[in-house]
């Protein structure tokens, strides 16, 4: 083993891989509530944590999207799956579009779940949780952002076991990735190479997303050359955990 990248892989002898990548601050433990379904229909999950996440070591040197997909195809590589279907949640899914654009011949179909091709809040609410949040992160810590976080992705009287799990792994993390991840999802602008993706994308978005709106979803379904936007209702930013049951639906429909 070569990679620097620790990774769940439930099914070794599936085919074809499922590329999981995780949001900002989780790992890719966050998928568990997909591997039963994948592994029941043949498939491989793989649910790596981005370096300076979970149990990924981070040198401290050049925390980028690139380097991330670059990671992840000498993953795929030394693993010998051939091209993977990858799907990823909000900063997984910033880190899929970069892949899909550096890596096409490693992906079979992109799903881009909660993410943007542009982080421009649409509402001073918005405006206000990002600012508290690069506040935070870089004056107080990982502790108090994680609870902030949680508190925001799992929001329902009810999903306080969620914010706990939410909290915990976002504390894990090392900060410096923590901030250089934050920064790069700032600058990241993928507008005008949309067009360039020529692979087959579905795009799935939590009706109650209040971290990254429908509508700024929509421009992905918009600018994808034939992709198709699927909204689930009561979902939110973690759509793949509080909708869990329709977005496994949903994805297996679409992988299939």
């Amino acid at each position: 083993m070569v990679t620097r990248l620790h990774f769940l892989d439930p099914h070794p002898g599936g085919l074809p891989a499922v590329l999981l990548l995780h949001g900002l601050g989780a790992n890719g433990s966050m998928w568990t509530l997909q591997f039963d379904d994948l592994i029941a229909a043949g498939y491989r999950p793989l649910a790596p944590d981005a370096p300076g996440f979970g149990d990924s070591p981070y040198d401290g040197r050049g925390w980028n999207f690139r380097r991330v997909a670059a990671d992840l195809a000498a993953l795929l590589r030394e693993l010998q799956t051939g091209p993977a279907h990858v799907v990823g949640l909000s900063m997984g899914g910033v880190i899929a579009q970069q892949f899909a654009l550096d890596y096409p011949d490693l992906v079979r179909t992109l799903v881009l779940v909660s993410t943007f091709a542009v982080l421009r809040p649409s509402s001073l609410s918005q405006w206000l949780y990002f600012f508290q949040r690069l506040v935070v992160v870089h004056l107080v810590g990982l502790e108090q952002q994680s609870k902030i976080v949680a508190r925001r992705v799992f929001p329902t009287p009810g999903q306080e076991s969620l914010q706990e799990m939410a909290a915990a792994q976002i504390a894990r993390a090392d900060p410096r990735a923590y901030r250089a991840a934050m920064r790069h999802l700032g600058l990241f602008d993928s507008r005008r190479r949309l067009g360039e993706i020529r692979i087959p994308t579905l795009v799935i978005t939590g009706e109650r997303d209040t971290t990254v709106s429908p509508a700024r979803q929509k421009m992905l379904a918009e600018g994808i050359p034939g992709a198709r936007q699927v909204v689930l209702a009561d979902g939110g930013h973690a759509v793949a955990i509080d909708q869990a049951e329709a977005f496994n639906r949903a994805l297996l429909e679409f992988l299939g």
